[in-house]
């Protein structure tokens, strides 16, 4: 881009909105992190406070009702958490060890191209948050792919920038074949249009602009339209995310409570003494 400014004197709107440009893929950036980090956070530590109550907390009060109750049995659902706990007491070095071994592989996957397709394929259709990773390539396409055609920067030339910079191996991919369309001289809307990735309507509005003349324009108004959409669908996802996330950590925590309480209500409708202090 500075390169295309120089040879046609207009390095300093060049930079301009490079600047700009930089500052909003910033932005729309910041705002998919923000939105995962939340939930990623919340259930950090829902695990660990799961982890101290299953293999700490109930294992004081299995050793308190087995001195209470000399040999009765106990409520089935309290039985169902001791056991649980029991089994992951017991097991929790093999599980740390399977978990740590299984984000090593991951992390080698991830590293593979087979690994980087499946994964990056997974970020776009996942439920929840793959509406928002499209989103947010589709905008990064639109505003890199316009900045450089406005600043002069020949077609072939902007989509091999494009796909370099992309982000996704799978949105590279649909950027290489369109650069090989336009190579043999299509256009770029149809391309899009039969990806699977660009809705209909993104294809439409780059098929208007190619025919008007107009496709720095109107790519930029994509990239506005679904910064927009990703603005607000982090915000309704971060809002939704919590209530939800605050009933799952009680529902397990309460359950946990319940179990252990379930004892004492036996124990103090089986003791005489009980129940005539209580008359």
């Amino acid at each position: 881009m500075v390169k295309a400014g120089e040879v046609g004197g207009a390095l300093e709107i060049t930079l301009s909105r490079l600047a700009e440009f930089m500052e909003k893929a910033k932005k729309i950036r910041g705002k998919v992190v923000s939105a995962m980090f939340y939930p990623c956070a919340v259930m950090l530590v829902a695990t660990a406070i799961i982890v101290v109550l299953v293999t700490y907390v109930v294992p004081r009060f299995k050793q308190v009702f087995d001195g209470l109750l000399n040999g009765a049995q106990l409520p089935a659902f309290t039985r169902f958490i001791f056991d649980l706990s029991t089994s992951l007491t017991h097991h929790l070095p093999r599980v740390t060890i399977a978990a740590v071994a299984f984000g090593a592989l991951l992390s080698f996957m991830l590293h593979t191209s087979a690994g980087r397709w499946a994964f990056d394929r997974f970020k776009l259709t996942m439920p929840i948050l793959g509406p928002l990773f499209r989103k947010a390539a589709i905008s990064r396409f639109a505003r890199t792919l316009g900045t450089l055609i406005s600043n002069g920067v020949p077609i072939l030339q902007a989509l091999t920038i494009v796909r370099e910079t992309a982000g996704n191996v799978i949105i590279a991919g649909i950027i290489s074949r369109v650069h090989e369309n336009v190579k043999q001289g299509d256009p770029i809307a149809p391309s899009l249009k039969t990806s699977g990735v660009f809705p209909a309507m993104v294809a439409g509005m780059v098929d208007v602009g190619e025919q008007t003349g107009a496709l720095p324009e109107m790519l930029m108004k994509i990239a506005d339209n679904y910064d927009e959409e990703v603005d607000n669908a982090a915000g309704a996802m971060t809002s939704l995310l919590e209530p939800v996330m605050i009933v799952f950590l009680a529902v397990v925590v309460g359950s946990i409570v319940i179990a252990m309480f379930l004892p004492l209500v036996t124990l103090m409708g089986a003791n005489p003494t009980t129940r005539g202090l209580d008359d």
